[in-house]
């Protein structure tokens, strides 16, 4: 049974703007994990990558139902997976609680982008079967 469902959309150009500042590192160390930036810096198009990622953690917020607030930030999800495998989401702290409280089992996302915009989607499904 579903039990949230997310979609973003980032601006590829405006991750690009992002990346040209001198506040880079800053943002980047706030938002994405050691893993995250490794394999999109590794990328042809890095810009691609990190508005993919960002985009889904913002939709994996929305599908939880908090947004980026009680404690789930954008450095507490996790987005796995190299360029051409099938991502993951992996949660700590605050953003686990709020999955573990909402009973969720599985999450599954689905990226995908364009030279202009990136695009995620999430669903997070019950973790138990019904009648339990």
């Amino acid at each position: 049974m579903i039990v949230g469902v997310g979609v973003d959309i980032v601006d590829v150009n405006r991750m690009k703007r992002i990346l040209e500042s001198s506040r880079s590192r800053r943002f980047l160390e706030r938002v994405f994990s050691d893993e995250e930036i490794r394999a999109c810096e590794a990328t042809a198009h890095p810009a691609q990558g990190f508005a993919a990622r960002f985009a889904a953690k913002e939709a994996l917020a929305k599908a939880l139902g908090t947004g980026f607030s009680r404690g789930v930030t954008p450095a507490r999800i996790m987005v796995q997976g190299e360029e051409r495998s099938r991502p993951t989401i992996a949660l700590t702290d605050k953003a686990l609680a709020v999955a573990r409280s909402m009973d969720v089992g599985r999450i599954h996302v689905s990226l995908t982008h364009t030279d202009q915009s990136a695009c995620a989607l999430v669903v997070l499904e019950y973790d138990r079967s019904p009648g339990e």
